[in-house]
């Protein structure tokens, strides 16, 4: 399974709405797993600077390019290029590049 993330920064806050709605139209693209689009709830003590997320759950690498590829990828970006500033994106996979933490870490 592939895990997408993409951190948004607003050119203008007032238009952090706008963007939240232009990457509501990914949801309706099928190739996500499971595809959730929010705000930063900007809780973190040193740095608050992203605006929205987007988090997608793939399959595997030929599900994240389908996903790319449809029209409503591309209808977003031309909704939400405009009104962004900074965009971020990292895509990692689950099965060989994520490290586990947590109580059963280590345990046989």
């Amino acid at each position: 399974m592939i895990r997408h993330i993409v951190f948004f920064t607003a050119k203008d806050k007032a238009h952090v709405d706008k963007i939240v709605d232009g990457l509501s139209v990914l949801a309706k693209i099928p190739h996500a797993r499971r595809l959730e689009v929010a705000r930063n709830r900007k809780s973190d003590r040193l740095g608050n600077e992203i605006d929205v997320i987007v988090y997608g759950e793939f399959d595997d690498e030929v599900e994240l390019e389908a996903y790319k590829a449809h029209e409503l990828y591309q209808e977003s970006i031309r909704q939400v290029r405009p009104l962004r500033e900074l965009r971020l994106a990292a895509d990692y996979s689950m099965s060989t590049d994520a490290e586990m933490a947590g109580p059963t870490r280590g345990r046989n």
